[in-house]
């Protein structure tokens, strides 16, 4: 390989040994590079437009508003995923993404004029920016990536799949020998494990769709919590579902495959969302919570509230809150699910149940974040065993705090079985956004009203 800028990974290496627990907190070097190429583009284009007197302000000026620019940018960029670990294989266009990133934040600068009276840049330098901006960026991961195969070498990977797509895929491959480095093939699950093992692979390639239903979850869930990555190929069949994140490797089409799907930068603008319209919320909600239990005291007596043991983010048992809407010896004989028409609800709240009404001081376990506004419900210990065994993929909605509401409780009913909330609940997990919780509470509070749990 041509060597890079004299120096270059000299520098890089110097900078990664000693920022490495930096990294395992979240840092990630293309903040740098990112942050250095975004002010030095503000900075050019005034070069380019004004030359050195730059007109109104003081340089002083400028200077400041370029690097609050910046910051809005390299935040904007973290919330979007620029910053997350990237597969080692496959190409992946960066232009379209940092594009969408940078007009965010163009966005968020035009707002700002609103609340400041000024812009942080010229309004044409805007514009330009716009475009020069997003170059940066896709350049930056361009460069990261080149410089990782360069300290890290080529990709080591092994095949799974029937002998005659092991064959095929190997043709392909070496045809691009500079892309991959094949160490293993495997057509039996049972030998995936140890040969990644012995071989020391980085990657597996998924050749077929028997390939994963053998992988998934064992030895893959053990496998990718060691740093190994798995694709799977894409057939025909496949593409049927309306798969997006397809990536070429070695001119053959692969999805990568996330066991764990939720990523850290996501996991952060929730916990965000969850706080801001919890706080925002309060002087709706306070009111409400002292109304309820002023009524639930009334009706059922001391103790107002009712504290459950449940399966929590993780696995790991946490405390939930509700308001006692049944009798206090009512799992006396024993814990039973409770049924439309149990006798044991205390006459005079069974609308609370009905409602979910009662299920409103879980805005605690919110604020405490044990649970999110938006998330699978939380199951009680005693019953997760049970369906763990019989559910494939159960463990894989504890990714995320449980919550308060859920897709597959405003899509589904009370009654619903667990194999077919998971499914609802791991659409969740891969598709989270802040519109989708939106759009989640907002049909929860119309299957509320309508009575239809």
């Amino acid at each position: 390989m041509r060597p890079f800028v004299p120096g270059t990974e000299w520098l890089v290496g110097r900078v990664s040994r000693a920022s490495g627990w930096l990294w395992d907190r979240g840092f990630r070097f293309l903040v740098v590079l990112d942050a250095i190429g975004l002010f030095g583009s503000m900075i050019m284009i005034n070069l380019v437009r004004f030359g050195r007197d730059w007109p109104t302000y003081s340089r002083s000026f400028y200077l400041a508003g370029f690097a609050a620019a910046t910051a809005i940018h390299v935040g904007i960029n973290y919330f979007y995923g620029l910053y997350e670990r990237e597969p080692r294989l496959g190409h992946r266009t960066w232009l379209p993404r940092a594009l969408v990133a940078t007009g965010i934040g163009v966005g968020i600068q035009a707002v700002t004029f609103v609340f400041l009276d000024r812009y942080l840049m010229p309004r044409l330098n805007l514009a330009v920016f716009l475009f020069v901006g997003a170059v940066v960026l896709a350049a930056n991961r361009r460069f990261s990536r080149l410089l990782a195969r360069r300290r890290q070498g080529l990709p080591r990977v092994v095949l799974m799949g029937a002998p005659a797509d092991v064959a095929r895929a190997v043709a392909h491959i070496a045809t691009t020998e500079h892309e991959v480095e094949v160490v293993g093939e495997v057509d039996d699950p049972a030998h995936l494990r140890s040969t990644v093992e012995r071989s020391g692979a980085t990657d597996v390639l998924l050749l077929d769709s028997a390939a994963l239903d053998n992988a998934f979850p064992d030895p893959m869930n053990a496998l990718e919590a060691t740093g190994i990555s798995f694709l799977q190929s894409v057939g025909a069949r496949d593409a049927l579902l309306g798969l997006q994140a397809v990536r070429e490797i070695a001119g053959m089409p692969f999805v990568p495959l996330m066991v764990h799907s939720i990523p850290s930068y996501k996991a952060r603008l929730k916990r965000i969302f969850d706080l801001s319209l919890t706080v925002g919320t309060m002087p709706l909600t306070v009111p409400l919570l002292i109304g309820l239990a002023a009524y639930v005291r009334i009706r059922a007596g001391r103790p107002v509230l009712y504290r459950q043991t449940r399966v929590g983010r993780g696995g790991e048992l946490f405390v939930v809150v509700k308001f006692r809407t049944m009798r206090r010896d009512a799992e006396a004989g024993g814990v039973s699910l409770a049924s439309a028409t149990d006798p044991r609800i205390v006459p005079g709240l069974k609308w609370m149940r009905d409602t979910r009404a009662d299920e409103l001081p879980q805005l605690w376990n919110v604020l405490r974040n044990q649970m999110s506004l938006v998330g699978p419900r939380p199951e009680r210990p005693e019953l997760t065993s049970d369906i763990e065994r019989n559910v494939a993929g159960w463990v894989l909605r504890h990714q995320l705090p449980p919550g308060l509401t859920g897709l597959a409780q405003v899509n589904g009913r009370y009654t619903t079985s667990a194999e077919y909330k998971i499914g609802y609940d791991l659409q969740y997990i891969v598709n989270w956004s802040p519109v989708l919780d939106l759009q989640i509470l907002a049909k929860t509070v119309l299957v509320v009203l309508s009575r239809r749990v």
